[in-house]
């Protein structure tokens, strides 16, 4: 039989600890550097998702911005500041522009009422003064992030009267809606009544409708048609997918329970003469500037009905106040009737400064008072 030394026999002993020792220790930085990996990939999709947001949210305020400054950039770039300001301090009437203002507070004053009484019929009853001072800072905010004010305003009711922000974010799509009614119908009142003025802007922009929809043939509208129903096939078919689907369909549900509220409001001529009195304090604020300006004062109500129809639909496009859109089309309209270049620009950039100035002030006013309003739960306010 073979001897082995028991020297040798120790030696081989340690080894084999030493090497398992070795190995454990192998191990835990293998682990360790995979626990260091993870974490780091971790640290990296976070920041990524960070700049992404980052890069998100500054597009939202950098690009209106841009847009609207490279608007007016184009309008003003040869202009003399030198006339608005003579224009301003010795030739313009400011007793009309003070006496229009309270028509820019009634408009919002009904806004924040209308709105209150179409909460009602879903069982939430906010408090009067904290649904006009949503509406006074939503204004406000949407300066700075065109559109985030009607996001902005629900959180209010949230927060201090604890309103269900689904529900109230619902009634904003159902405010939205009910305005683009009437919009419309304005606008097509005023299409017949001053249609040769309207087809002569078309002309000068280059906006003519018919030529737009005339580059469209039969299969292109079917071809969009399916396009559009396929988009919404394929969202839907993601939703049920996703682990938030129940969620969206809730948030959905309720949102769908603040559009069809309207049906459900208790007074509808009330709402109604609401709705007539945001649209006509709107007119009003606007109409009265015109007797500011020598250029603009002889104009009349139908040039001013214009004009205020034209910049209703140019505030679509998501520019803080609608800056640049508006007074391009606003400024076009009324050298259409005849009102010089200049004076044109003028009446355009000190009424839409003024009426911007207003906006702040109210929100101003607003964040103020809601800054010593208690905030109450629901069971409170009843």
């Amino acid at each position: 039989m073979f001897y082995l030394h028991p020297l040798f026999c120790s030696f081989n002993t340690e080894s084999e600890k030493l090497c398992k020792t070795y190995r454990n220790f192998a191990s835990q930085g293998r682990g360790h550097r995979q626990k260091r990996q993870k974490k780091n990939k971790r640290h990296q999709i976070i920041l990524k998702t960070d700049l992404s947001k980052l890069t998100s949210r500054s597009a939202k305020v950098l690009l209106p911005l841009l847009l609207g400054g490279m608007i007016l950039y184009w309008m003003y770039r040869e202009f003399d500041f030198g006339l608005m300001s003579d224009v301003m301090w010795h030739e313009m009437d400011w007793t009309w522009m003070l006496l229009s203002l309270p028509f820019g507070v009634t408009a919002q004053l009904f806004r924040g009422m209308r709105w209150r009484q179409t909460l009602a019929p879903l069982g939430e009853r906010p408090r009067l003064s904290t649904s006009v001072n949503a509406i006074f800072l939503s204004y406000a905010t949407s300066l700075i992030i065109p559109r985030v004010g009607e996001f902005a305003r629900c959180g209010i009711l949230k927060r201090y009267d604890d309103v269900t922000f689904a529900k109230s974010l619902g009634t904003v799509v159902t405010e939205r809606a009910v305005d683009s009614i009437v919009v419309v119908t304005i606008t097509v009142i005023t299409l017949l009544l001053q249609l040769s003025v309207f087809n002569n802007f078309f002309i000068t922009t280059g906006t003519r409708l018919d030529t737009f929809l005339g580059q469209f043939t039969t299969t292109g509208y079917l071809v969009t048609f399916i396009c559009l129903i396929a988009a919404l096939l394929l969202i839907w078919l993601l939703l049920r997918k996703m682990e938030i689907y129940k969620k969206v369909k809730d948030t959905a549900s309720n949102i769908w329970q603040g559009v069809v509220s309207l049906r459900n409001v208790e007074n509808i001529p009330l709402y109604l003469l609401y709705t007539l009195g945001i649209w006509g304090s709107y007119f009003i604020h606007f109409y009265l500037t015109f007797y500011c300006f020598e250029g603009t004062s002889h104009l009349g109500i139908g040039c001013a009905l214009v004009t205020f129809v034209v910049g209703s639909i140019a505030v679509i496009v998501p520019t803080p106040n609608g800056a640049g859109p508006w007074h391009f089309s606003v400024k076009t309209m009324l050298i259409l009737y005849g009102v010089e270049s200049n004076a044109a620009l003028i009446f355009v950039l000190i009424v839409h400064t003024v009426q911007t100035m207003l906006v702040v002030l109210l929100g101003i006013w607003a964040w103020a008072a809601l800054a010593l309003t208690k905030p109450v739960s629901v069971k409170e306010r009843q």
